[in-house]
Protein backbone atom coordinates (compact mmCIF):
# COMPACT_ATOMS: atom_id res chain seq x y z
CA UNK A 1 0.00 0.00 0.00
CA UNK A 2 0.97 3.53 -0.79
CA UNK A 3 1.15 5.58 2.28
CA UNK A 4 1.72 9.65 2.97
CA UNK A 5 3.15 11.81 5.51
CA UNK A 6 1.55 14.67 6.65
CA UNK A 7 3.98 16.93 4.63
CA UNK A 8 3.92 14.76 1.44
CA UNK A 9 0.21 15.41 1.51
CA UNK A 10 0.81 19.12 2.24
CA UNK A 11 3.26 19.59 -0.27
CA UNK A 12 1.13 17.38 -3.35
CA UNK A 13 -2.18 20.08 -2.36
CA UNK A 14 0.02 23.24 -2.63
CA UNK A 15 1.58 22.30 -5.41
CA UNK A 16 -1.93 21.72 -7.24
CA UNK A 17 -1.35 19.03 -9.20
CA UNK A 18 -3.88 16.68 -9.27
CA UNK A 19 -2.60 13.98 -11.25
CA UNK A 20 -0.35 13.30 -8.16
CA UNK A 21 -2.95 12.63 -5.61
CA UNK A 22 -3.21 9.87 -2.74
CA UNK A 23 -5.70 8.20 -5.29
CA UNK A 24 -3.94 8.20 -8.16
CA UNK A 25 -0.91 6.61 -6.98
CA UNK A 26 -3.35 3.99 -5.21
CA UNK A 27 -5.14 3.68 -8.43
CA UNK A 28 -1.71 3.48 -10.83
CA UNK A 29 -0.08 0.95 -7.91
CA UNK A 30 -3.13 -1.00 -8.25
CA UNK A 31 -3.59 -1.21 -11.76
CA UNK A 32 0.26 -1.98 -12.01
CA UNK A 33 0.29 -5.21 -9.81
CA UNK A 34 -3.60 -6.49 -11.51
CA UNK A 35 -1.49 -6.07 -15.21
CA UNK A 36 0.99 -8.67 -13.57
CA UNK A 37 -1.84 -11.24 -12.83
CA UNK A 38 -3.59 -10.86 -15.76
CA UNK A 39 -0.48 -11.29 -18.79
CA UNK A 40 -1.57 -9.24 -21.70
CA UNK A 41 0.64 -11.40 -23.28
CA UNK A 42 -0.28 -14.83 -22.80
CA UNK A 43 -3.52 -14.29 -21.57
CA UNK A 44 -2.75 -16.49 -18.61
CA UNK A 45 -4.21 -15.57 -15.17
CA UNK A 46 -2.14 -16.24 -11.76
CA UNK A 47 -5.99 -16.79 -9.87
CA UNK A 48 -3.64 -17.11 -6.68
CA UNK A 49 -2.38 -13.93 -7.14
CA UNK A 50 -5.77 -12.24 -8.06
CA UNK A 51 -7.43 -13.47 -5.10
CA UNK A 52 -4.60 -11.74 -2.92
CA UNK A 53 -5.05 -8.53 -4.49
CA UNK A 54 -9.19 -8.84 -4.46
CA UNK A 55 -8.74 -9.80 -0.37
CA UNK A 56 -6.03 -6.72 0.49
CA UNK A 57 -8.18 -3.64 -0.97
CA UNK A 58 -10.62 -1.87 -0.67
CA UNK A 59 -13.22 -3.19 -3.11
CA UNK A 60 -14.13 0.75 -3.73
CA UNK A 61 -10.68 1.00 -4.76
CA UNK A 62 -11.03 -2.49 -7.01
CA UNK A 63 -13.95 -0.68 -8.31
CA UNK A 64 -12.13 1.86 -9.98
CA UNK A 65 -8.84 -0.50 -10.93
CA UNK A 66 -11.15 -2.76 -12.87
CA UNK A 67 -11.95 0.16 -15.37
CA UNK A 68 -8.20 -0.30 -16.79
CA UNK A 69 -8.83 -4.20 -17.39
CA UNK A 70 -10.10 -6.02 -20.67
CA UNK A 71 -13.24 -7.00 -19.91
CA UNK A 72 -13.17 -10.68 -19.07
CA UNK A 73 -10.29 -9.63 -16.16
CA UNK A 74 -13.20 -7.52 -14.50
CA UNK A 75 -15.19 -10.46 -14.40
CA UNK A 76 -12.55 -12.81 -13.12
CA UNK A 77 -11.56 -9.92 -10.97
CA UNK A 78 -15.27 -9.70 -9.21
CA UNK A 79 -15.69 -13.98 -8.83
CA UNK A 80 -12.46 -13.30 -6.55
CA UNK A 81 -13.48 -10.83 -4.41
CA UNK A 82 -13.49 -12.50 -0.81
CA UNK A 83 -17.43 -12.43 -0.13
CA UNK A 84 -20.84 -10.68 -1.09
CA UNK A 85 -20.32 -7.21 0.69
CA UNK A 86 -17.80 -6.83 -1.02
CA UNK A 87 -18.83 -7.76 -4.18
CA UNK A 88 -21.75 -5.42 -3.73
CA UNK A 89 -19.55 -2.57 -2.69
CA UNK A 90 -17.82 -3.52 -6.06
CA UNK A 91 -20.37 -3.33 -8.72
CA UNK A 92 -22.02 -0.06 -7.06
CA UNK A 93 -18.59 1.81 -7.11
CA UNK A 94 -17.72 0.63 -10.34
CA UNK A 95 -18.49 1.61 -14.30
CA UNK A 96 -21.54 0.93 -16.60
CA UNK A 97 -18.68 -0.95 -18.75
CA UNK A 98 -17.28 -2.96 -15.89
CA UNK A 99 -21.29 -4.07 -14.81
CA UNK A 100 -22.21 -4.53 -18.02
CA UNK A 101 -18.89 -7.26 -18.23
CA UNK A 102 -19.36 -8.75 -14.95
CA UNK A 103 -23.29 -9.55 -16.02
CA UNK A 104 -22.43 -11.43 -18.83
CA UNK A 105 -20.80 -14.16 -16.79
CA UNK A 106 -22.97 -14.25 -14.18
CA UNK A 107 -26.56 -16.23 -14.00
CA UNK A 108 -29.69 -14.84 -13.48
CA UNK A 109 -29.69 -16.24 -10.08
CA UNK A 110 -26.10 -14.93 -8.93
CA UNK A 111 -27.73 -11.51 -10.14
CA UNK A 112 -30.81 -11.73 -8.00
CA UNK A 113 -28.60 -12.62 -5.26
CA UNK A 114 -26.27 -9.82 -5.63
CA UNK A 115 -29.31 -7.26 -6.44
CA UNK A 116 -31.06 -8.36 -3.01
CA UNK A 117 -28.17 -7.18 -0.74
CA UNK A 118 -28.30 -4.21 -1.95
CA UNK A 119 -30.11 -1.09 -1.30
CA UNK A 120 -32.85 -0.49 -3.50
CA UNK A 121 -31.88 3.25 -4.93
CA UNK A 122 -28.29 1.39 -5.52
CA UNK A 123 -29.85 -1.25 -7.20
CA UNK A 124 -31.99 0.73 -9.48
CA UNK A 125 -28.99 1.96 -11.11
CA UNK A 126 -27.00 -1.30 -11.14
CA UNK A 127 -29.88 -2.68 -12.77
CA UNK A 128 -30.02 -0.28 -15.50
CA UNK A 129 -27.03 -2.21 -16.93
CA UNK A 130 -29.07 -4.86 -17.76
CA UNK A 131 -31.07 -5.75 -20.90
CA UNK A 132 -34.70 -4.92 -20.43
CA UNK A 133 -35.67 -8.84 -20.96
CA UNK A 134 -32.92 -10.13 -18.39
CA UNK A 135 -34.34 -7.36 -16.02
CA UNK A 136 -37.57 -8.63 -15.92
CA UNK A 137 -36.16 -12.12 -15.73
CA UNK A 138 -33.91 -11.02 -12.30
CA UNK A 139 -37.12 -8.87 -10.59
CA UNK A 140 -39.30 -12.26 -11.07
CA UNK A 141 -36.94 -14.04 -8.96
CA UNK A 142 -36.27 -11.96 -6.29
CA UNK A 143 -38.29 -11.59 -3.19
CA UNK A 144 -41.74 -9.58 -3.89
CA UNK A 145 -41.03 -6.92 -1.14
CA UNK A 146 -38.09 -5.94 -2.62
CA UNK A 147 -38.88 -6.35 -6.19
CA UNK A 148 -41.66 -3.75 -5.74
CA UNK A 149 -39.21 -1.29 -4.14
CA UNK A 150 -36.91 -1.71 -7.44
CA UNK A 151 -40.07 -1.13 -9.10
CA UNK A 152 -41.35 1.52 -7.59
CA UNK A 153 -38.41 3.68 -8.29
CA UNK A 154 -38.05 2.73 -11.21
CA UNK A 155 -41.21 4.48 -12.25
CA UNK A 156 -39.74 7.58 -11.71
CA UNK A 157 -37.52 9.69 -14.38
CA UNK A 158 -33.61 9.56 -14.82
CA UNK A 159 -33.17 12.57 -13.50
CA UNK A 160 -36.32 13.37 -10.93
CA UNK A 161 -36.10 13.36 -6.74
CA UNK A 162 -37.96 10.07 -7.18
CA UNK A 163 -34.79 8.44 -8.57
CA UNK A 164 -32.66 9.41 -6.64
CA UNK A 165 -34.43 8.82 -3.38
CA UNK A 166 -34.12 5.45 -1.11
CA UNK A 167 -37.45 4.02 0.18
CA UNK A 168 -35.77 2.38 3.05
CA UNK A 169 -36.01 4.68 5.56
CA UNK A 170 -36.74 5.32 9.50
CA UNK A 171 -40.12 6.48 9.37
CA UNK A 172 -42.29 6.64 13.20
CA UNK A 173 -45.60 7.61 13.61
CA UNK A 174 -46.28 10.42 16.68
CA UNK A 175 -47.30 8.62 19.46
CA UNK A 176 -43.86 6.26 19.51
CA UNK A 177 -41.33 6.69 21.90
CA UNK A 178 -37.97 7.26 22.15
CA UNK A 179 -37.61 3.26 23.42
CA UNK A 180 -40.00 1.90 20.82
CA UNK A 181 -38.33 3.87 17.78
CA UNK A 182 -34.47 2.73 18.52
CA UNK A 183 -35.87 -0.64 19.18
CA UNK A 184 -37.21 -1.18 15.95
CA UNK A 185 -34.20 0.62 14.42
CA UNK A 186 -31.76 -2.37 16.02
CA UNK A 187 -34.16 -4.70 14.78
CA UNK A 188 -33.63 -3.54 11.25
CA UNK A 189 -29.25 -3.23 10.28
CA UNK A 190 -30.65 -3.55 6.79
CA UNK A 191 -31.97 0.03 6.08
CA UNK A 192 -29.10 3.03 6.52
CA UNK A 193 -29.54 4.67 9.45
CA UNK A 194 -29.46 8.58 8.53
CA UNK A 195 -29.12 11.68 10.53
CA UNK A 196 -32.45 12.23 10.61
CA UNK A 197 -35.57 9.91 11.85
CA UNK A 198 -38.64 11.72 10.54
CA UNK A 199 -42.03 11.44 12.15
CA UNK A 200 -45.93 11.09 10.34
CA UNK A 201 -49.43 10.91 11.22
CA UNK A 202 -52.01 7.87 10.86
CA UNK A 203 -51.83 8.97 7.24
CA UNK A 204 -48.07 8.70 6.32
CA UNK A 205 -48.26 12.78 5.94
CA UNK A 206 -44.80 14.07 7.12
CA UNK A 207 -45.12 15.96 10.12
CA UNK A 208 -41.78 16.22 11.38
CA UNK A 209 -38.11 14.64 11.71
CA UNK A 210 -36.12 13.83 15.00
CA UNK A 211 -32.33 14.02 14.82
CA UNK A 212 -30.37 11.11 15.58
CA UNK A 213 -28.69 13.12 18.27
CA UNK A 214 -32.21 13.38 20.38
CA UNK A 215 -33.14 9.93 20.61
CA UNK A 216 -29.82 9.84 22.58
CA UNK A 217 -30.01 12.70 25.32
CA UNK A 218 -34.15 12.62 25.45
CA UNK A 219 -35.70 10.18 27.49
CA UNK A 220 -36.70 7.02 26.50
CA UNK A 221 -40.10 7.27 27.42
CA UNK A 222 -40.79 10.45 25.75
CA UNK A 223 -42.85 10.20 22.24
CA UNK A 224 -41.47 11.33 19.12
CA UNK A 225 -44.01 14.31 19.22
CA UNK A 226 -42.40 15.62 21.77
CA UNK A 227 -38.78 16.20 20.73
CA UNK A 228 -39.61 16.40 16.42
CA UNK A 229 -39.00 19.73 14.81
CA UNK A 230 -40.59 21.02 12.23
CA UNK A 231 -39.84 20.27 8.48
CA UNK A 232 -38.47 23.12 6.73
CA UNK A 233 -37.66 21.91 3.29
CA UNK A 234 -38.93 18.94 0.98
CA UNK A 235 -39.27 17.84 -2.53
CA UNK A 236 -41.74 16.10 -4.55
CA UNK A 237 -41.13 13.23 -6.51
CA UNK A 238 -41.07 15.44 -9.32
CA UNK A 239 -38.38 17.49 -8.88
CA UNK A 240 -35.45 18.01 -10.98
CA UNK A 241 -31.70 16.49 -9.37
CA UNK A 242 -30.60 20.54 -9.97
CA UNK A 243 -33.44 21.20 -7.20
CA UNK A 244 -32.19 18.81 -4.63
CA UNK A 245 -28.94 19.78 -5.13
CA UNK A 246 -29.60 23.44 -4.59
CA UNK A 247 -31.91 22.43 -1.47
CA UNK A 248 -28.92 20.28 -0.24
CA UNK A 249 -26.19 22.48 -0.85
CA UNK A 250 -27.32 25.88 0.13
CA UNK A 251 -29.00 24.10 3.37
CA UNK A 252 -26.54 21.61 4.13
CA UNK A 253 -29.45 18.81 4.56
CA UNK A 254 -28.31 15.47 5.47
CA UNK A 255 -31.47 13.94 4.55
CA UNK A 256 -34.01 15.34 2.36
CA UNK A 257 -37.87 13.79 2.46
CA UNK A 258 -39.24 13.44 -0.34
CA UNK A 259 -43.39 13.21 -0.83
CA UNK A 260 -46.02 12.60 -3.02
CA UNK A 261 -48.78 15.05 -4.13
CA UNK A 262 -51.06 14.44 -1.18
CA UNK A 263 -47.55 15.08 1.40
CA UNK A 264 -47.24 11.53 2.09
CA UNK A 265 -43.62 10.68 2.52
CA UNK A 266 -42.94 8.29 -0.14
CA UNK A 267 -38.38 8.19 0.65
CA UNK A 268 -35.42 10.27 1.32
CA UNK A 269 -32.55 11.36 -0.50
CA UNK A 270 -29.38 11.57 1.39
CA UNK A 271 -26.22 13.69 1.71
CA UNK A 272 -24.03 11.14 0.03
CA UNK A 273 -26.55 10.51 -2.65
CA UNK A 274 -26.54 14.27 -3.31
CA UNK A 275 -22.88 14.00 -3.69
CA UNK A 276 -22.88 11.56 -6.44
CA UNK A 277 -25.45 13.79 -8.47
CA UNK A 278 -22.93 16.77 -8.42
CA UNK A 279 -20.51 14.83 -9.89
CA UNK A 280 -22.50 13.43 -12.65
CA UNK A 281 -24.04 16.88 -13.11
CA UNK A 282 -20.25 17.82 -13.44
CA UNK A 283 -19.15 15.10 -15.99
CA UNK A 284 -22.29 15.92 -18.09
CA UNK A 285 -21.26 19.91 -17.82
CA UNK A 286 -18.05 19.56 -18.79
CA UNK A 287 -18.82 16.91 -21.51
CA UNK A 288 -21.87 19.26 -22.81
CA UNK A 289 -18.99 22.18 -22.90
CA UNK A 290 -15.76 20.44 -24.40
CA UNK A 291 -18.19 19.08 -27.21
CA UNK A 292 -18.46 15.57 -26.90
CA UNK A 293 -21.45 13.08 -25.80
CA UNK A 294 -19.05 10.83 -24.23
CA UNK A 295 -18.51 9.77 -20.28
CA UNK A 296 -15.70 11.90 -18.92
CA UNK A 297 -13.03 8.74 -18.83
CA UNK A 298 -10.10 7.77 -19.96
CA UNK A 299 -10.95 3.61 -20.21
CA UNK A 300 -12.96 3.39 -23.07
CA UNK A 301 -11.65 2.48 -26.71
CA UNK A 302 -10.33 4.55 -28.40
CA UNK A 303 -12.63 4.18 -31.45
CA UNK A 304 -15.96 4.76 -28.94
CA UNK A 305 -14.46 8.25 -27.60
CA UNK A 306 -14.35 9.04 -31.21
CA UNK A 307 -17.42 8.14 -32.51
CA UNK A 308 -18.48 10.57 -29.33
CA UNK A 309 -16.97 13.46 -30.37
CA UNK A 310 -17.10 12.92 -34.36
CA UNK A 311 -20.69 14.86 -34.20
CA UNK A 312 -19.89 18.01 -32.75
CA UNK A 313 -16.14 18.48 -34.86
CA UNK A 314 -18.59 17.91 -37.78
CA UNK A 315 -20.39 21.14 -37.09
CA UNK A 316 -16.40 22.82 -36.80
CA UNK A 317 -15.91 21.30 -39.92
CA UNK A 318 -18.83 23.00 -41.80
CA UNK A 319 -18.26 25.91 -40.36
CA UNK A 320 -14.82 25.89 -41.66
CA UNK A 321 -16.23 25.78 -44.95
CA UNK A 322 -18.54 28.21 -44.24
CA UNK A 323 -15.55 30.50 -43.53
CA UNK A 324 -13.21 29.73 -46.17
CA UNK A 325 -16.57 31.10 -48.54
CA UNK A 326 -16.96 34.23 -46.91
CA UNK A 327 -13.37 34.94 -47.16
CA UNK A 328 -12.95 34.10 -51.37
CA UNK A 329 -16.18 35.72 -51.51
CA UNK A 330 -14.81 38.92 -50.20
CA UNK A 331 -11.36 38.66 -51.30
CA UNK A 332 -12.87 38.77 -55.12
CA UNK A 333 -14.92 41.70 -54.71
CA UNK A 334 -12.65 43.90 -52.26
CA UNK A 335 -8.83 42.18 -53.13
CA UNK A 336 -7.03 45.33 -53.77
CA UNK A 337 -8.13 46.93 -51.09
CA UNK A 338 -8.86 43.99 -48.27
CA UNK A 339 -6.16 42.05 -49.18
CA UNK A 340 -3.36 42.75 -46.40
CA UNK A 341 -6.41 42.31 -43.56
CA UNK A 342 -6.24 38.57 -44.20
CA UNK A 343 -3.52 38.46 -42.25
CA UNK A 344 -5.13 39.34 -39.02
CA UNK A 345 -8.25 36.40 -39.76
CA UNK A 346 -6.68 34.26 -37.47
CA UNK A 347 -6.06 37.03 -34.26
CA UNK A 348 -10.07 38.55 -34.79
CA UNK A 349 -10.86 34.52 -34.36
CA UNK A 350 -9.06 34.02 -31.58
CA UNK A 351 -9.52 36.78 -29.62
CA UNK A 352 -13.80 37.03 -30.31
CA UNK A 353 -13.46 33.12 -29.43
CA UNK A 354 -12.07 33.68 -26.41
CA UNK A 355 -14.24 36.69 -24.88
CA UNK A 356 -17.80 34.60 -26.29
CA UNK A 357 -16.38 31.25 -24.24
CA UNK A 358 -15.46 34.07 -21.41
CA UNK A 359 -18.73 35.26 -21.27
CA UNK A 360 -21.08 32.48 -21.98
CA UNK A 361 -18.87 30.08 -19.20
CA UNK A 362 -19.17 32.59 -16.34
CA UNK A 363 -22.99 32.63 -17.35
CA UNK A 364 -23.25 28.54 -17.34
CA UNK A 365 -21.55 28.14 -13.82
CA UNK A 366 -23.60 31.24 -11.86
CA UNK A 367 -26.29 29.17 -13.51
CA UNK A 368 -24.73 25.68 -12.85
CA UNK A 369 -24.55 26.84 -9.09
CA UNK A 370 -27.88 28.50 -8.40
CA UNK A 371 -26.15 32.37 -7.85
CA UNK A 372 -28.11 33.60 -10.74
CA UNK A 373 -31.72 34.10 -10.71
CA UNK A 374 -34.39 35.30 -13.27
CA UNK A 375 -34.11 38.13 -11.26
CA UNK A 376 -30.53 39.37 -11.72
CA UNK A 377 -30.26 38.35 -15.62
CA UNK A 378 -30.57 41.77 -16.66
CA UNK A 379 -28.13 42.82 -14.55
CA UNK A 380 -25.85 39.97 -15.50
CA UNK A 381 -26.43 40.67 -19.12
CA UNK A 382 -25.64 44.11 -19.08
CA UNK A 383 -22.35 43.31 -16.93
CA UNK A 384 -20.85 41.12 -19.42
CA UNK A 385 -22.41 43.48 -22.49
CA UNK A 386 -20.17 46.24 -20.53
CA UNK A 387 -16.95 44.14 -19.79
CA UNK A 388 -16.98 42.65 -23.24
CA UNK A 389 -17.45 46.46 -25.00
CA UNK A 390 -14.18 47.54 -22.37
CA UNK A 391 -12.41 44.39 -23.92
CA UNK A 392 -13.15 45.13 -27.44
CA UNK A 393 -12.22 49.16 -27.20
CA UNK A 394 -8.39 48.82 -24.72
CA UNK A 395 -7.58 45.65 -27.07
CA UNK A 396 -8.70 47.05 -30.46
CA UNK A 397 -6.91 50.19 -29.34
CA UNK A 398 -3.60 48.16 -28.49
CA UNK A 399 -3.79 45.82 -31.61
CA UNK A 400 -4.53 48.99 -33.75
CA UNK A 401 -1.72 50.93 -32.43
CA UNK A 402 0.52 47.99 -32.75
CA UNK A 403 -0.36 47.68 -36.02
CA UNK A 404 -0.01 51.81 -37.14
CA UNK A 405 3.35 51.36 -35.50
CA UNK A 406 4.52 48.46 -37.49
CA UNK A 407 2.82 50.05 -40.86
CA UNK A 408 4.35 53.25 -39.76
CA UNK A 409 7.68 52.35 -39.75
CA UNK A 410 7.48 49.32 -42.56
CA UNK A 411 8.37 46.34 -40.31
CA UNK A 412 7.16 43.18 -41.68
CA UNK A 413 4.85 43.51 -45.01
CA UNK A 414 2.96 46.13 -43.33
CA UNK A 415 3.96 49.33 -45.21
CA UNK A 416 1.99 51.40 -46.53
CA UNK A 417 -1.73 52.80 -45.29
CA UNK A 418 -0.59 52.56 -41.78
CA UNK A 419 -3.49 54.99 -40.05
CA UNK A 420 -5.93 53.00 -42.21
CA UNK A 421 -4.83 49.81 -41.39
CA UNK A 422 -4.80 50.47 -37.69
CA UNK A 423 -8.20 51.97 -37.73
CA UNK A 424 -9.55 48.41 -39.60
CA UNK A 425 -7.81 46.37 -37.16
CA UNK A 426 -8.73 47.92 -34.44
CA UNK A 427 -12.20 48.43 -35.35
CA UNK A 428 -12.43 44.97 -36.32
CA UNK A 429 -11.34 43.69 -32.91
CA UNK A 430 -13.70 45.90 -31.31
CA UNK A 431 -16.96 44.98 -33.32
CA UNK A 432 -15.86 41.46 -33.64
CA UNK A 433 -15.38 41.47 -29.28
CA UNK A 434 -18.73 42.97 -29.84
CA UNK A 435 -20.57 40.62 -31.74
CA UNK A 436 -18.64 37.40 -29.66
CA UNK A 437 -20.13 39.40 -26.37
CA UNK A 438 -23.76 39.46 -27.51
CA UNK A 439 -23.57 35.50 -28.66
CA UNK A 440 -22.05 34.72 -25.20
CA UNK A 441 -24.01 36.19 -23.32
CA UNK A 442 -27.44 35.56 -24.84
CA UNK A 443 -26.70 31.74 -26.39
CA UNK A 444 -26.83 29.94 -22.47
CA UNK A 445 -30.69 31.97 -22.17
CA UNK A 446 -31.43 30.64 -25.12
CA UNK A 447 -30.39 27.27 -24.54
CA UNK A 448 -32.23 27.14 -21.18
CA UNK A 449 -35.33 28.88 -22.55
CA UNK A 450 -35.46 25.54 -25.21
CA UNK A 451 -34.85 23.00 -22.49
CA UNK A 452 -31.29 22.68 -23.58
CA UNK A 453 -28.50 22.21 -21.35
CA UNK A 454 -26.72 25.83 -21.23
CA UNK A 455 -23.17 24.12 -21.40
CA UNK A 456 -23.84 23.81 -25.16
CA UNK A 457 -23.39 27.35 -25.20
CA UNK A 458 -19.35 27.12 -25.06
CA UNK A 459 -19.29 23.82 -26.88
CA UNK A 460 -18.15 23.67 -30.80
CA UNK A 461 -21.46 24.38 -32.04
CA UNK A 462 -21.70 27.68 -30.55
CA UNK A 463 -17.79 28.20 -30.69
CA UNK A 464 -17.64 27.47 -34.79
CA UNK A 465 -21.36 30.28 -35.57
CA UNK A 466 -18.99 33.07 -33.66
CA UNK A 467 -16.25 32.03 -35.41
CA UNK A 468 -18.43 32.79 -38.96
CA UNK A 469 -19.95 36.17 -36.83
CA UNK A 470 -17.04 37.58 -36.08
CA UNK A 471 -15.56 37.25 -39.54
CA UNK A 472 -18.58 39.05 -41.29
CA UNK A 473 -18.32 41.80 -38.83
CA UNK A 474 -14.31 41.88 -39.46
CA UNK A 475 -15.12 42.41 -42.92
CA UNK A 476 -18.22 44.81 -43.15
CA UNK A 477 -16.50 47.21 -40.34
CA UNK A 478 -13.33 46.81 -42.76
CA UNK A 479 -14.98 47.84 -45.82
CA UNK A 480 -16.60 50.80 -44.68
CA UNK A 481 -13.73 52.32 -43.14
CA UNK A 482 -11.64 51.26 -46.49
CA UNK A 483 -14.69 52.98 -48.61
CA UNK A 484 -14.51 56.42 -45.71
CA UNK A 485 -10.58 56.68 -46.48
CA UNK A 486 -10.97 56.67 -50.49
CA UNK A 487 -14.07 58.89 -50.61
Amino acid sequence: MIELDGNEEEESVSAGNLMESRTSHLDDELSERLEEAFHKTTFSIHLHDVAKIASEYNPIDLAYAACRLPPHARAVLYENLPDWDAKVTFMINTDSATRWAVFRHLEDEKVKRLIEKMPADEAVWVLDDLPDRRYRRVLDLMDQKKSCQIRELQKHGRNTSGRLMTNEFFAFPMETTIAEAASFIRENPGIDMTRRVFVVDHRGELKGFVPARNLIVNQVHLPLRNVMRQVEHQVTTEATREEVVDLVERYKIPALPVVDKDNLLVGVITYEDVVETIEDIADETIAAMAGTAENVSEYDPVIKRFLARAPWLLVTLFAGIISAAIMSYYQEIEAELLGMIFFFIPLINGMSGNVGIQCSTVLVRSMAIGVLSVGKKGTAILKELSIGSLTGIIFGCLCGSIIYLLSYYGIGQFKGHAIQLGVTVGAGILGASMTATTLGVFSPFFFAKVGVDPALAAGPSVTAFNDIMSMVMFFVISGIINTIFFL
